[in-house]
């Protein structure tokens, strides 16, 4: 009974091994072709066109001679930003960390936390936030971590801030 398992075992692995053997050749004598086909069709899509035409740029920009006019107006854009108030600057940066207290800051309205940082004197609060702080009471990001903040808007919101904590 052993003898008659062991050869249906073999018998089993040889032929899968055939069947795999036969598979391999076809799937090759089907492929063997594919390097001349794809040389063809692509000899069919660049057509008889240089490398230098088949690469040239779609179109070209000419400019003209500059105009002798008006001078051109100046980049009004960066002007034309308006400055917010110290509320405005407090809701949309501020309020995140001084109205939950969040690393050391002081909680806007509550005089005790304010008390000392007011007596340091307003540059220094205004240093403080401008260029951040890294010490035992706290943590400050450069202007409240928001980069594109002005100076004048950064101590618009520590005015702001000092305001309603007295």
């Amino acid at each position: 009974m052993a003898k008659k398992s062991y050869t249906m075992h073999v018998a089993m692995i040889l032929g899968s091994s055939a069947a795999l053997l036969v598979f391999i050749f076809l799937l090759v004598a089907h492929h063997r072709e594919i390097p001349d086909r794809v040389r063809l069709d692509r000899g069919a899509l660049l057509g008889s066109s240089s490398v230098a035409e088949r690469i040239k740029p779609v179109g070209e920009i000419a400019f003209a001679a500059a105009e002798t006019g008006p001078a051109p107006a100046k980049n009004t854009a960066a002007a034309a930003t308006p400055v917010r108030d110290g509320q405005q600057v407090y809701q949309a940066a501020c309020i995140a960390c001084h109205d939950a207290g969040i690393a050391g800051a002081p909680k806007v309205g509550d005089r005790s936390q304010w008390a000392k940082r007011i007596a340091k004197g307003l540059d220094a609060l205004y240093a403080s936030a401008v260029n951040g702080v890294n010490g035992s009471a706290g943590v400050m990001p450069a202007k409240g971590g928001n980069a594109a903040l002005s100076s004048a808007e950064v101590k618009a919101a520590v005015d702001y801030m000092v305001a309603r904590s007295k």
